[in-house]
C-alpha cells in the first residue's frame, strides 16, 4: 500500500495577509492601462479562491475562506482509510475522482501553457496551493496500483440535505474500482491529471515564452509520475467495463505521459496514444455533424492539440511516427474551422454563444469556454499553419470568453462575485447560508422553497462559474435551478488558462468593466425557464432536452450496498449536480 503521508511539502508559503477577492462593484472599474492588468489579475484570484471554498476535510490554519469549516472528517473509515480533503465537486458535499481529475488535468495543462501568466498575477503560491490540495486527496484514493476510489458520500442521501458544512449528512460510503470491478475511463483520467501535473511540476515546457518554472518540485514530479503510471497500467490491462467511451483517457493519459516521461519510455507512450486514437476512430468524432465537445466526460478535441503541441516543442518523442506535427495541425484546423464557419450540429445562439445540442442544455457555457480555451492555447503556442488561422481563432476564443464575462443579451459576466450583475443565486448548499431545523444533527432537510429561503445568500462564492443561459440567452437566476445556477470544479478551470493567457499576452480589461451595473435587472425575463431542473415555464410540460442526457461513468460499490457499476455511476453523477426540490 502506498504511504501517502511521506509527500513533499510545499515549495511556498501563502502571502500573510492571504490574498482575497474585493467587492464585485470593483468589477465595474478600469485597470487604466495598469500591467500587468489588475483585473485580469484579480480575476484570476477570484478563481483560485473558488477552490478554497470547496475544500473538504480539515482545514488549515491559514485557510483563507472565513466561512468555511472543517467537514466531512470521517471520510474514508468505513474502509479503514484516509480519504479526508480533497473538494466538494460541485454545489453539494460528495467527492467525485472523475471530474475532479479532469479538472486537475486542465489546470495544470493550463499552467504548462500559460504559467507566467499566474507569476504576473501574484498567484503562483495560490495555484499550488489548489492543485496539491487535490493532488494530495487524489494521492489518498490511489492507495494501491490498482484500487481507486471514485467516490466518497451519498449522492441520494448528499440531495436530502441542503444546510451549511458543520452538518454534513452520514453515512458517506466510499466507492472504488479495482482488478475485479474495474472502471477503465476513471483510471486513465485519474492517470492523465497525475502525469499533467507530473509535467508541470518536472519543468517540462510546452511553451518556452508563457511557461513558469516557479512550481519546480522534482520529488513531488517523481509521486505524481509513479501514480501515473500505475493508474494507465491498471486501465489498460484490466478487462474493461461496457462502457459508451474510454478510448479518449486512454490517449490522453498516454500524451500526459509522453510528456511527463524524460527517458525512452516517452516514445512509447506517444506510439500508444496514437494507437488508441486511431484503433478507436476517435478522429470521426471531430468532424462537422458529429463535432464532439470537451469536458469532464469527454476529451477527444484535446488530443489532436496536445499532440500538435509534443511534436512541435519534443520532435524526439515523436520520431519515426506517422503521425507528425502536420497530421495533428489538420485534425485541430479542421475541427477549429466548423466552428468559425458554422457548419456542424453546433451553433451560436442569438447572443454568439456556441450551443451545443444534447451538451449544452445543462451547462451552456462550459463547452463553449473549453472550445476557447483549446483555441487560445493553439495560438498562444505558434503552431497554427497561418497567420490568418491563428487570426481567427484567437477572435473566436475572445468573443466565447467575452460572452461569459457579460457581452451578452442579459448583461451578465457568468462568474459569481466578479460584477455587480454576477449571479447572485448559485445553487450552491454551501454559500445559501440556509439552516435546517434540527441543525446539528445533520437533519436531511431543505427550504419549502429553494428560492426565497434565505432570501440572500449569506456568502459570496467568488469565483464560481455558474451553469449559464438557455438557448435563448435567457438567465432568471434562480437558486433552485441548478442547469443554469449550480457551480462546479469543472465549470471554472477553463478561465483560469484563458484569464493566464489574457495576462501574457497583455489583454486589455475584461469585458466586464464595459458593462453597466443594473443593466441585468432591466432585461431579467419574466416566466420561469425550462429545463431538466425548472419545468414551471415549459409548454404542455415538456421537459429540455437536457434531461435526457446520461453521463458514462463507472462506479464500483464498497461498503453498506451493492449497486450495478455502469448505473449507479451515471445516476449518483447526475443526482450530485441537479437538486430537484
Amino acid at each position: 500500500m502506498r504511504l501517502a503521508a511521506a509527500l513533499p511539502l510545499s515549495l511556498f508559503a501563502l502571502p500573510s495577509p492571504p490574498w482575497t477577492p474585493p467587492d464585485a462593484s470593483t468589477g465595474t472599474q478600469s485597470a487604466n492601462d495598469t500591467s500587468p492588468n489588475s483585473q485580469w489579475s484579480t480575476f484570476l484570484g477570484n478563481l483560485l479562491y473558488f477552490y478554497d471554498e470547496q475544500r473538504s476535510g480539515k482545514l488549515p490554519e491559514n485557510e483563507r475562506v472565513p466561512w468555511r469549516n472543517s467537514s466531512a472528517l470521517d471520510d474514508g473509515k468505513d474502509v479503514g482509510l484516509d480519504l479526508t480533503g480533497g473538494y466538494y465537486d460541485a454545489g453539494d458535499y460528495v467527492k467525485y475522482t472523475y471530474p475532479l481529475s479532469f479538472t486537475l488535468m486542465s489546470v495544470c495543462w493550463g499552467a504548462l501553457d500559460m504559467g507566467r501568466g499566474y507569476e504576473l498575477a501574484n498567484q503562483t503560491e495560490y495555484l499550488d496551493d489548489m492543485l496539491r490540495w487535490g493532488l494530495d486527496w487524489l494521492i489518498k484514493a490511489h492507495p494501491s496500483p490498482n484500487t481507486l476510489y471514485v467516490q466518497v458520500g451519498d449522492g441520494n442521501l448528499d440531495n436530502a440535505y441542503w444546510g451549511g458544512d458543520k452538518d454534513v449528512p452520514y453515512p458517506r460510503p466510499s466507492y472504488q474500482i479495482n482488478d475485479t470491478s474495474p472502471g477503465t475511463d476513471a483510471a486513465a483520467q485519474a492517470s492523465a491529471a497525475f502525469a499533467a501535473c507530473s509535467a508541470l511540476y518536472g519543468n517540462r515546457t510546452l511553451s518556452a515564452s508563457s511557461a513558469t518554472s516557479a512550481l519546480r518540485n522534482s520529488d513531488y514530479a517523481s509521486a505524481l509520475q509513479d501514480h501515473a503510471r500505475d493508474l494507465y497500467a491498471f486501465a489498460t490491462n484490466a478487462k474493461a467495463y461496457a462502457s459508451s467511451a474510454y478510448a479518449d483517457e486512454l490517449a490522453i493519459a498516454a500524451l500526459f505521459l509522453a510528456l511527463s516521461e524524460t527517458g525512452s519510455n516517452a516514445t512509447a507512450y506517444y506510439a500508444d496514444a496514437v494507437k488508441w486514437y486511431y484503433s478507436n476512430d476517435l478522429g470521426s468524432q471531430l468532424h462537422a455533424g458529429d463535432e464532439t465537445v470537451l469536458n469532464w466526460d469527454s476529451k477527444t478535441p484535446a488530443i489532436p492539440i496536445l499532440a500538435a503541441e509534443l511534436a512541435s516543442t519534443y520532435p524526439n518523442v515523436v520520431s519515426g511516427s506517422n503521425a507528425t506535427l502536420e497530421v495533428w495541425q489538420q485534425a485541430v484546423e479542421d475541427y477549429f474551422d466548423i466552428f468559425i464557419n458554422i457548419r456542424g450540429r453546433s451553433y451560436l445562439t442569438g447572443g454568439g454563444l456556441l450551443y451545443f445540442p444534447g451538451d449544452s442544455d445543462e451547462a451552456s457555457l462550459n463547452p463553449a469556454l473549453n472550445i476557447a480555451m483549446l483555441m487560445a492555447r493553439y495560438v498562444s503556442a505558434g503552431i497554427a499553419t497561418s497567420t490568418i488561422n491563428q487570426n481567427r481563432y484567437q477572435a473566436f476564443a475572445q468573443g466565447q470568453l467575452n460572452y461569459a464575462l457579460g457581452k451578452n443579451p442579459m448583461s451578465v459576466p457568468y462568474v459569481v462575485g466578479t460584477h455587480p450583475n454576477s449571479p447572485q443565486n448559485p445553487h450552491s448548499a454551501i454559500s445559501t447560508g440556509y439552516s435546517p431545523s434540527g441543525s446539528g444533527s445533520s437533519a436531511l432537510s431543505a427550504p419549502d422553497d429553494l428560492d426565497s429561503d434565505p432570501q440572500q445568500e449569506a456568502y459570496v462564492l467568488y469565483g464560481g462559474v455558474v451553469g449559464g443561459p438557455d438557448p435563448g440567452d435567457r438567465f432568471w437566476d434562480l437558486r433552485s435551478d441548478w442547469v443554469q445556477n449550480e457551480v462546479a470544479l469543472d465549470y471554472t478551470a477553463p478561465l483560469l488558462t484563458l484569464a493566464a493567457h489574457a495576462l501574457v499576452s497583455g489583454a486589455g480589461d475584461p469585458y466586464y468593466t464595459q458593462v453597466r451595473a443594473g443593466a441585468y435587472d432591466e432585461v431579467r425575463p419574466a416566466g420561469a425557464p425550462c429545463d431538466a431542473a425548472v419545468q414551471t415555464g415549459c409548454k404542455r410540460g415538456g421537459l429540455g432536452k437536457g434531461a435526457t442526457i446520461a453521463i458514462a461513468v463507472v462506479v464500483t460499490v464498497v461498503g453498506l450496498v451493492v449497486i450495478g457499476l455502469g448505473g449507479y455511476w451515471i445516476w449518483t453523477v447526475k443526482q450530485a449536480r441537479q437538486r430537484n426540490y
